[in-house]
């Protein structure tokens, strides 16, 4: 168990404690032992004037976590309360009749022992060095993604801890951290990367006011895969902060339940969300389905939770709402990595049968919303199950994977900046690999020439091959290259709303949207609209170029276009 913490220090609220207060005064020493590990912490508790307690805490073993703010401190009867907000942590302790030992339990995700005994000589930490604090740099890989590294002198040298804030991995440890007069390297095993930088001379001879260097410039390098990385000090915790004033903020206007049922026909428990409307019901209701690749139950990406918006707002409106974690993923049980297109459909359809149980739920007017992948299971669940009421496709495809994938990747390569006769270019190299994965059964052979492909062309790190391979070979993979959409969606007779961005550049609106409403009108359904929303990307964003690189960069997490249009579209079903 690691504290995640930041380096910034915060103003403590003061909570009134009884007259014994001032019996606990001082400092505190304890060890968390959680996997092997011990993490030692000291907690700093002091007296304000009105006589109430207040407390910070240290957590020694790890770079920058000094002075964390103790956010509620109360003692009562022996009893010691704290709450330590920052790190969604709780202690509760009994206090000895002594008064030099408090024995209790430390709760952060899971309870574990940890006895507090009175400090007679507290442990400092060792002298900070000029590059302590936290440095922030983004890496441009097709998207942008913040790096945030958390650097401490210790009595055994210098530490740091990774933070990739964009995908939600907090306190990811280092290796080592290596310096040699201004040259920094900072080795990170458990994702095979490395940093080695330039620390910018001291501006303090000229400004007596500085914190130490400014700026470490180098190159983050992954798996073989190079990238220039320039890290900033950090000044102020605001910089580290994601604006996503979407996001909706407890408490809400309506019922949210944390639930959870089975997928008895492939063993799998998903861990979901329900999210019920005020006033009385029974209320149409639909099941949220992610995209592609391992998502919460939020579709969290980038600091956005596209799911949680989009709940958020179709439960405001009169509409209950489930969402899942993937199955293998957050708190679903199941592997993930074995699954196909097929068997996440399965996990929806469970989803389904458990809101026919709530009395809440209208069972005739239950509906499904897919993004993307989502959007792929949503007619394939409608077209075999009479039950849904309707489905809305988010950026679904309505052409075989392998057509998909080779157009996505030309697309992006162009919104990037890159030439388009040389996107084209890579683009039937890449087309060529996928047919080879379709059409080549002997996996020796398959993965020597894809081995050879990839040697040949140059674009991928000789490191990285393995790991293309295994992704271009796994179940799922295989599955999304051969499968036709179309297949379903002729066989679809409730209401559809099939929606895109003009600027998706993943699943393209001309090449999709077309087929799409021709392999509906095949099955002579009446009750379909199909819509290119202008000015959004992949993520319904409002977005400039609908590059993925700019997913992070946009505020926005859905459009209230996007919104608005789904919601009245529902409501008039």
């Amino acid at each position: 168990m690691k504290l995640i913490v930041t380096a910034a220090l915060f103003f403590l609220t003061a909570i009134p404690a009884c007259a014994q207060a001032q019996d606990l005064v001082g400092d505190w020493q304890g060890t968390l032992s959680a996997g092997g590990q011990q993490l030692r912490l000291v907690l700093h508790i002091t007296k304000a004037p009105d006589g109430s307690l207040k407390a910070t805490l240290d957590s020694i073993d790890q770079p920058g976590a000094n002075g964390i703010p103790v956010s509620s401190i109360a003692l009562k009867d022996s009893k010691l309360s704290l709450e330590v907000a920052m790190v969604h942590g709780t202690y509760e302790g009994k206090v000895a009749a002594d008064g030099k030992i408090i024995s209790g339990t430390w709760t952060q995700a899971q309870p574990l022992a940890l006895e507090f005994k009175r400090a007679d000589t507290p442990v400092q930490p060792a002298k900070p060095s000029d590059i302590d604090g936290t440095w922030m740099g983004t890496i441009d890989l097709g998207v942008k993604l913040r790096v945030v590294f958390h650097i401490a002198a210790t009595p055994e040298g210098l530490t740091a801890t990774l933070d990739s804030p964009d995908q939600g991995a907090n306190g990811i440890p280092t290796t080592s951290v290596t310096r040699d007069g201004s040259s920094l390297k900072i080795e990170i095993q458990k994702i095979s990367g490395t940093f080695e930088g330039k620390i910018a001379a001291d501006p303090s001879s000229a400004n007596p006011s500085s914190a130490g260097p400014s700026s470490i410039d180098g190159t983050f390098t992954q798996l073989g895969s190079a990238h220039p990385l320039v890290l900033k000090r950090v000044k102020d915790q605001s910089e580290l902060e994601l604006k996503r004033p979407q996001n909706p903020v407890k408490p809400y206007p309506y019922h949210d339940e944390d639930v959870s049922y089975d997928n008895k026909v492939q063993n799998v428990t998903l861990a979901a969300t329900l999210t019920i409307p005020q006033g009385k019901g029974p209320f149409p209701a639909v099941v949220l389905i992610t995209g592609s690749g391992p998502q919460d139950r939020d579709e969290t990406l980038l600091g956005h939770k596209p799911f949680l918006v989009l709940s958020d707002y179709l439960t405001r409106h009169g509409v209950a709402v489930l969402r899942a974690d993937d199955r293998g993923i957050a708190k679903s049980t199941g592997d993930f990595k074995t699954a196909t297109t097929a068997d996440f459909a399965t996990d929806t359809e469970a989803g389904i049968a458990y809101l026919k149980t709530r009395a809440e739920v209208d069972p005739h007017k239950i509906g499904l919303i897919g993004h993307s992948e989502g959007g792929v299971i949503a007619p394939m669940i409608a077209a075999r199950n009479k039950d849904v009421a309707f489905i809305v496709m988010m950026a679904g495809t309505g052409v075989p994977g392998d057509e998909v994938i080779a157009a996505q990747s030309e697309a992006i390569a162009v919104a990037s900046g890159k030439d388009p006769a040389e996107a084209a270019k890579n683009a039937t190299k890449e087309r060529e690999m996928l047919k080879l994965v379709e059409t080549e059964k002997d996996e020796t052979v398959l993965d020597k020439e894809l081995t050879e492909k990839m040697k040949a062309s140059g674009d991928v790190p000789e490191a990285q091959i393995g790991l293309q391979i295994e992704q271009l070979t796994s179940p799922w993979f295989r599955y999304f290259l051969t499968y036709d959409p179309a297949t379903a969606l002729r066989k679809v007779t409730c209401p559809v709303l099939a929606l895109n961005g003009s600027l998706d550049k993943q699943v393209l609106p001309s090449q999709n949207l077309p087929p799409i409403r021709k392999a509906l009108a095949e099955s002579g359904n009446q009750h379909v609209e199909v819509d290119e929303l202008p000015g959004l990307n992949h993520l319904f964003q409002t977005a400039k170029t609908g590059s993925p690189s700019e997913y992070s960069q946009i505020e926005e997490t859905i459009s209230p276009l996007a919104l608005e249009k789904i919601s009245i579209w529902i409501l008039k079903q």
